[in-house]
């Protein structure tokens, strides 16, 4: 029997949370847990305010659900090319380094999952998150299969084009414009384009060029084509810092496209948060460029859906 084999047949007879690890692994769900806060944060600040009871129990579960669904097609699509990065790499540094790789990262390159198992779990959740979207807006299950669509085609532009990073930044949009739609089903288009500008630079300054920033060596050896391996490290650099000071002032201006229950308080909020999470670690990678600063920015930028969501619902509770 072989490690991977063994390995398996030691989760096997384990306890249910620890043969869950490896699927939870898959699914990044540590990151998946604070991305979940996009499409609450969005809702709130639409409306104002908490959405009805039903809608907030079936969006959690159905943001959960999509969340888990589409990090584990990540892996899935990139499972043979996840298997050439530990091959070409002796050492993983990054390992652990960043919030969506608490767990167990790429189980099924590891030999840890098996394939078949990984497509069940993304088969089961997306079907759960389908039924849940199409409960709260029929349109949300369009938005849901749009951002499957554009994970996959982010994973297959990986050795073909550096623009791969469009379709990553449309994926992160598409959850914070489901959560509005689910909640209304005819939001004002300034709301709509003010979040998705928000959320997709978000991801470009935030995440996406940041982690390629961290994965730069093995992305090299295995021949990726990404910002950092295309246009070089001080243009990247510079890119990024545009997509952070966009989300910046987004973040900050999506305050007069929402509801009359933000308050004053969420412009501090915005501020403050916008500087701690995105500001103040993207001026340490442009003085300092390395995977240290780049995984800093990383890890605290991760936490913005989370954080500003509970600026927003602050917000509703002050009276000014």
């Amino acid at each position: 029997m072989n490690h991977a084999s063994g390995r398996l047949s030691e989760l096997i007879g384990s306890s249910p949370s620890v043969k869950l690890t490896p699927f939870f692994g898959l699914s990044r769900t540590p990151h998946g847990l604070l991305d979940m806060c996009t499409p609450a944060m969005a809702a709130v600040l639409w409306l104002g305010g908490f959405p009805p009871t039903p809608v907030v129990l079936v969006g959690i579960v159905t943001a959960f659900a999509g969340y888990t669904a589409v990090y584990a097609l990540n892996d899935i699509v990139d499972c043979r090319i996840d298997r050439e990065r530990f091959s070409v790499s002796s050492e993983d540094p990054s390992y652990a380094a960043r919030v969506d790789e608490i767990l167990i990262r790429h189980p099924i390159a590891r030999g840890i999952l098996s394939f078949n198992s990984a497509v069940i779990w993304f088969i089961a959740w997306a079907g759960i998150a389908l039924a849940g979207a199409f409960w709260l807006n029929p349109f949300c299950c369009l938005l849901f299969l749009v951002s499957s669509f554009m994970e996959t085609l982010y994973c297959k532009l990986l050795r073909i084009s550096h623009w791969r990073i469009v379709p990553s930044a449309i994926v992160k949009a598409t959850g914070g414009i489901a959560g509005v739609y689910a909640v209304d089903p005819h939001p004002a288009t300034g709301f709509v384009a003010i979040l998705f500008l928000w959320l997709a630079t978000w991801e470009i300054g935030g995440q996406n060029i940041a982690n390629d920033m961290v994965d730069m060596d093995t992305d090299i050896k295995v021949s990726a084509r990404t910002t950092l391996t295309v246009l070089g490290l001080n243009e990247s650099v510079f890119v990024l810092l545009i997509g952070v000071s966009m989300a910046t002032l987004a973040g900050i201006a999506v305050y007069w496209f929402s509801g009359k229950g933000i308050g004053l308080f969420y412009l501090f909020g915005a501020g403050v948060l916008s500087w701690k999470l995105l500001l103040e670690p993207a001026r340490e990678v442009y003085k300092s460029p390395s995977p240290e600063t780049a995984a800093s920015l990383f890890n605290r930028a991760s936490y913005m859906p989370a954080a500003f969501l509970m600026a927003a619902l602050i917000s509703t509770a002050l009276p000014f």
